[in-house]
């Protein structure tokens, strides 16, 4: 029933944020995709709190910062198309063993990065404040949900115990 209780409480408060979200994202002519990326990076991570938010903003940001080396790198030599294919399995590999330092040690979001820096063609001006305030918003998500199955978890032991 308790696990029910904290599924039920995050489905709530992420639809609530979600529909949020999206108007927010609108709004600021964000990229609404980008910031559910955040979101799920926050979500995904193996790490909550604080913590995981940190561990979440590190990855993804340094996704960023892979993407634009192999999107500038690979301009470099446009008439050797081997040479981007080359460049992108050195980063690649370079994405994964960054894991070895804590803030940089998941993986997935370093790629969550990236690809949305790809996706958004290399606009990194506007896809870093669209996964950030949507990695904020998956915090949001996920903590607000926790606060409320805890308040309700409570309440229902209060009860139980005025019986």
């Amino acid at each position: 029933m308790r696990a029910m209780n904290i599924l039920f409480s995050i489905a709530l408060t992420t639809g609530i944020l979600s529909g949020i979200w999206g108007w927010v994202a609108v709004s600021l002519g964000l990229l609404s995709w980008a910031g559910f990326l955040g979101c799920t990076a926050y979500f995904a991570c193996p790490q909550g709190g604080l913590k995981g938010f940190f561990i979440s903003a590190c990855t993804l940001m340094s996704g960023v910062v892979w993407a634009m080396i192999i999107i500038h790198g690979s301009a470099l030599a446009p008439q050797l198309e081997i040479f981007g294919y080359i460049m992108t399995g050195v980063v690649a590999f370079l994405m994964c063993i960054q894991a070895k330092h804590l803030l940089l040690s998941f993986v997935p979001g370093t790629f969550m990065g990236a690809c949305a820096t790809f996706a958004g063609q290399g606009d990194w001006r506007l896809v870093v404040p669209s996964l950030a305030l949507g990695l904020v918003f998956g915090y949001a998500m996920k903590n607000s949900g926790l606060w409320l199955a805890a308040r309700r978890e409570k309440s229902n032991s209060a009860a139980a115990l005025s019986k």
